[in-house]
């Protein structure tokens, strides 16, 4: 008796928090939903990193970024003096960090690629991270293989499911009011949110600052013990 198939679909953020991981964790396959609009003061192109014991905001520069563009048409606009000023700010954040070489090679070699758009960027920080810490999930681009943008929402999510002959289909705990069980039911699609339990891991000697981008969380952490934060989670039914 084969698996059941199990998916997840979210918009791609740039080096996300530790929660995105986990959804690529539980899922088989994972779409990235790059063809929706931009989202102004999300994660698609900024997350925070710990500086000086507190969080800290970094915002990769955009070319007409616009709520009315989709995501995948957004060139970034990043010169030398920007990438030279982030691993500044990098290094001065987490130079005598345990992993600090490790990362920031990774880190380096994401920002040397010739990539051209945010979707793109941030799509590879998440692909890069996966493959840095082991987790296998493959990964594909909704603009690329499913023909159904004249869908919204719930509609095109489910048609995403049931062209992928999805047996259980994983969402974040936060959108759990935007989906109706029913119509998941109707298509024999078992709906379960991930809720991510508390997580703490030395952070030098400051007290601990929470939900950081997956950067701090590598900095501090071997891959073993990234992957043994990964299992800290549960599974909601709806």
């Amino acid at each position: 008796m084969r698996d059941s198939m199990k998916l997840a679909i979210m918009q791609p953020y740039l080096f996300p928090y530790i929660g995105y991981f986990q959804l690529c964790k539980v899922a088989d396959k994972f779409v990235f939903l790059d063809d929706v609009n931009f989202i102004s003061k999300g994660w698609i192109n900024r997350n925070n990193i710990l500086l000086n014991g507190n969080p800290h905001r970094f915002t990769v520069p955009l070319k007409n970024a616009s709520q009315n563009r989709k995501i995948n048409t957004i060139e970034l606009l990043i010169d030398a003096k920007w990438t030279i000023n982030f691993f500044k700010i990098l290094e001065q954040a987490y130079k005598k960090a345990p992993y600090y070489n490790s990362v920031i090679t990774l880190i380096r070699e994401l920002f040397a690629a010739e990539i051209t758009d945010i979707g793109s960027l941030a799509k590879k920080s998440i692909i890069k991270t996966c493959q840095y810490i082991g987790l296998p999930t493959l990964f594909i681009d909704s603009s690329e293989q499913y023909s159904n943008n004249d869908l919204k929402g719930e509609a095109r999510i489910i048609n995403i499911c049931c062209q992928e002959k999805t047996e259980i289909y994983f969402n974040p705990i936060g959108g759990m009011e935007l989906y109706d069980s029913k119509f998941f039911k109707d298509k024999n699609i078992e709906l379960r949110f991930i809720k991510s339990l508390p997580v703490t891991y030395n952070q030098f000697e400051n007290e601990f600052v929470p939900s950081l981008s997956i950067i701090d969380v590598l900095m501090f952490n071997s891959i073993e013990q990234v992957r043994e934060i990964l299992n800290q989670y549960e599974l909601i039914k709806k």
